[in-house]
């Protein structure tokens, strides 16, 4: 090559993926070994089947990938990459791949390429749709919001301080002094037995006129609410919050770490968009909860405009949601009185699993005791329900199209019957049960008796677990739902209606992983219900792989991502946000990787087919 040649080749390169993540030292030591050749219309390449020895980059003009029968399978142009299949594989071609005009290609010989992968982890992970998926995230610059750091990274900002619970009042008081602390935890033989704050010495001591020699054991809090390290700050605030608490010592398991107050929250989060929770619990009446409620969609914009991730924005947004709920439960109560039993207020889908967007409506159902009898407890909770789901639907959360909300008499029902219900989904997987299943588990428990709602999803998972032709089934539904990518990698729109030629990127967008996930969560008796998390859980039980389940949460990261900007861009515009996208909407750089990740989604579907032999369920 010429120096303008070489030059040329370097800019080519540099501004390419994997190529452009190589310092310019590595890039110029590649140059003597590219090899540029040129093609006719019509030339072959590689053949299916042959050896390949080279890594394929298109200098310019195009090629086309042909299956075994001829069929075309994609067309490559300008800085694509071909041949990589073969030579992290068995050295044969997968596929032929044909010139379709006047070609240039550059060749990297396989042994240069294999020493790129092993010296650059950067460069290797390129290959293959999940690392391009992962490395078009990192592209993205999309952040952490601050509210969605783990408890872990801020709890030690505050060394446990702490007495015995046999050490006297001043003797507390002289340490929360000189440590210049408001509150102190009591433990003894390493067991947390309460804490001790300003508001109790000023409510329980000073108020009382009580003797500063009594020993705190006296005066403390006794069984404070605590939180796991495993928790997110914005856990944190949501129990403050809910508890309207202050301090919160943090544990791991049993042990005690440290303490997070809600100063400390305030010196960090100030700005947070999540402080809409604390306003929440300061309101008395459903106009002001809708209020807060509209201000979501612009707290939606925020998050996107700052990068926050789409798991992050979900779990924000649900929190604010959660919170909503709640507040209607406690005024229900004081409208309507005390509850004459104890009872859990579940919610199923999108807010069941911490999902929630811009655009949703609700599901819910009322879980009571085995003591709970019609006639004299039927009314309140009938009031009660009905009320509360007109409040979430004054507040945007339309009612449920399919009606499945508490204040439908049928999800309004003692334990026993609940566990009818499941018994009967699982036994007898219907097409309706298969429905119900998408909505029902994905429960978890908002307000009330937690215990209760504990009992029956305990039931559940041994129940689910065991049935193999349940996970069968499950399986099968699974894969209704199937990603809009068709055999060219040409997006597949939906035809007709309102939303003609667009993108569905709820229903075949996140929905396929979020029912992936969802199999192997109840195959595998596991707890949680949100999607990313039961992938771990899947991956951490080898039901799949790592690499599989992390290239299931990039895809379904970034395809959330494209959703939320997309219903970001609508609310900006003043429109409703919804879930359906023009492909004319999308960038040349999210076109590609959305269709990385639909690729991603397929492949462990597929995997899931394979797994749970479904051509006979077909």
């Amino acid at each position: 090559m010429t120096h303008d040649q070489s030059q040329a080749s370097l800019d080519f390169l540099a501004a390419h993926h994997p190529f452009d993540q190589l310092h310019e030292d590595v890039l110029s030591a590649l140059l003597p070994q590219l090899e540029s050749c040129q093609l006719d219309k019509g030339e072959l390449v590689l053949t299916q089947r042959r050896p390949n020895v080279h890594l394929h980059i298109i200098r310019s003009g195009s090629v086309e990938v042909l299956g075994p029968n001829e069929e075309r399978l994609a067309r490559l142009v300008e800085g694509d990459i071909f041949g990589q299949g073969s030579l992290l594989g068995d050295g044969l071609a997968d596929n032929h791949v044909r010139a379709t005009e006047q070609t240039v290609l550059y060749r990297l010989p396989s042994s240069t390429f294999h020493k790129l992968c092993r010296d650059y982890p950067q460069f290797s992970y390129f290959f293959g749709p999940a690392g391009r998926l992962r490395t078009a995230r990192q592209d993205r610059g999309i952040g952490l919001d601050p509210m969605t750091i783990p408890v872990a990274e801020i709890a030690g900002a505050r060394t446990p301080v702490s007495v015995t619970s046999d050490a006297t009042i001043r003797q507390a008081a002289q340490v929360m002094t000189r440590e210049r602390i408001s509150s102190l935890m009591v433990v003894d033989d390493e067991h947390l037995k309460g804490i001790l704050t300003d508001r109790d010495l000023r409510s329980r001591v000073v108020a009382e006129g009580l003797s500063f020699e009594l020993p705190v054991a006296q005066v403390l809090t006794a069984d404070p609410v605590t939180i796991q390290t495993s928790a997110y700050a914005y856990e944190v605030l949501l129990t403050m919050a809910r508890r309207n608490v202050h301090h919160l010592p943090v544990m791991e398991g049993e042990r005690l770490l440290g303490m997070i107050t809600d100063t400390d929250l305030l010196k960090r989060y100030s700005t947070s968009p999540l402080y809409l929770v604390s306003d929440v619990y300061k309101q008395n009446s459903v106009e002001g909860l809708a209020e807060i409620s509209r201000r979501l969609q612009q707290m939606l914009v925020v998050l996107v405009e700052a990068s926050a991730p789409a798991h992050g924005i979900g779990h924000l947004i649900s929190s604010v949601g959660e919170a909503i709920n709640c507040r209607l439960l406690a005024l229900a109560e004081e409208r309507f009185g005390p509850p004459p039993i104890g009872y859990a207020w579940l919610a199923g889908g999108s807010l069941g699993r911490r999902e929630q967007t811009a655009h949703t409506d609700q599901d819910n159902c009322l879980l009571l005791p085995d003591d709970y009898r019609e006639e004299q407890h039927g009314e309140y909770f009938r009031k009660l329900a009905e009320w509360v789901c007109q409040g979430l639907d004054d507040c945007g959360y339309i009612l449920c199209p399919g009606d499945i909300m508490a204040s439908n008499p049928r999800w309004r029902q003692p334990l026993r019957v609940w566990k009818d219900y499941f018994d009967r989904w699982i036994d007898q997987p219907d097409p309706k049960a298969l429905l119900n299943a998408t909505i029902f588990f994905d429960l978890r428990c908002l307000y009330g008796d937690v215990a209760l709602f504990k009992q029956l999803w305990s039931h559940v998972l041994e129940k689910a677990k065991a049935n193999r032709i349940f996970h069968a089934y499950m399986a099968a539904n699974a894969l209704s739902h199937q990603p809009p990518l068709g055999f060219f990698r040409h997006f597949v729109l939906v035809k007709g209606g309102k939303h003609d030629k667009t993108l569905d990127l709820k229903l075949r967008g996140v929905v396929p992983i979020i029912d992936v996930a969802r199999v192997y969560a109840l195959s595998g008796g596991v707890e949680t219900v949100n999607t990313r998390e039961r992938l771990e859980a899947a991956a951490e039980r080898k039901d799949l792989s790592q690499d599989a389940a992390a290239d299931l949460r990039d895809a379904l990261e970034y395809i959330s991502a494209v959703r939320l900007g997309h219903q970001a861009r609508q609310i900006r515009a003043g429109k409703s946000p919804d879930n359906f996208m023009s492909p004319r909407d999308l960038s040349h750089f999210e076109r590609n990787h959305l269709k990385d990740a639909f690729s991603v989604a397929s492949s462990i579907q597929s995997s899931l087919s394979q797994r749970y032999q479904l051509a006979r369920f077909g």
